[in-house]
């Protein structure tokens, strides 16, 4: 099966590293003319240069940073007023760890604007040329966690979930424009967040980073953690025209992980 991707426009949040960047690369593979928006302007313009471009594909990259909201509004706005896209991929970065006791309302506050107010925003932005054009992809990055809290990812647990149900009513109202809207449920990837993770793990637990990361993988059922490529592929497909059927799921990759249907 051949996806191809050519003349739609990506807006990939979170591409400077790890899942967002694999997204990135993989999507513009796949012939698309891709954006690129994370805060890291130096890594945003050597990502650029790697992309692949052929004859009449272009790349781009908008400098947002996802923690001050009000910024982001200006940033992504302005964007919008000159640019339009097809596929939209919702990533930021995740929230700090910690347990439910280890968080005040104001963590609450900033989780909540950084993964779901900042998406809501940048979908309704995108959702008006979808629907005058009558064509859209909207693939929501979340997480594992809404199905099966992690204890120690109190804000990503909650937040994450009420995006990914947002999500599903969404899909519902958009379906008639022939616009998708999936939420993708992610495991363990070796990724620099799940790095930062297991060192403020194996802190707490007096244990070193690599027994962190064995116990980790011994979880999965397949017994090792997954590539970003892996990842991009599943993206690279929903926003194709092979998944125009598929809309308001959630679809875990995670190597078995999930015990949950």
């Amino acid at each position: 099966m051949i996806i191809s991707l050519k003349g739609r426009n990506a807006l990939v949040g979170g591409s400077s590293r790890g899942i967002g960047k694999a997204i990135a690369q993989q999507l513009a593979e796949s012939g698309a003319n891709v954006t690129l928006m994370a805060r890291n302007k130096k890594r945003l313009i050597a990502l650029i240069s790697d992309l692949p471009t052929t004859i009449g594909q272009k790349h781009d990259y908008l400098i947002v940073d996802f923690n001050d909201f009000e910024g982001y509004k200006k940033a992504i706005s302005s964007f919008f007023k000159t640019q339009h896209i097809d596929i939209l991929v919702n990533n930021t970065q995740g929230p700090k760890a910690g347990g439910a006791t280890d968080m005040n309302i104001p963590d609450y506050q900033e989780a909540f604007d950084v993964l779901f107010k900042s998406v809501v925003f940048t979908t309704q932005l995108a959702l008006k040329h979808m629907i005058k054009n009558q064509w859209g992809r909207i693939i929501n990055v979340a997480s594992v966690s809404v199905k099966e809290p992690l204890s120690y990812l109190a804000l990503s647990n909650s937040i994450r979930a009420a995006m990914v149900t947002w999500a599903k009513t969404l899909a519902t109202d958009v379906a008639q424009h022939r616009i998708t809207v999936n939420s993708i449920l992610t495991g363990y990837f070796d990724t620099e967040r799940i790095n930062d993770l297991n060192a403020t793990k194996a802190e707490q637990l007096g244990i070193s980073i690599d027994e962190v990361k064995s116990k980790m993988e011994q979880q999965v059922p397949m017994k090792r953690i997954g590539n970003p490529r892996e990842y991009a592929f599943l993206v690279a497909f929903l926003a194709s025209e092979k998944a125009s059927y598929i809309t308001g799921t959630q679809i875990p990759i995670d190597g078995g992980l999930l015990r949950s249907l």
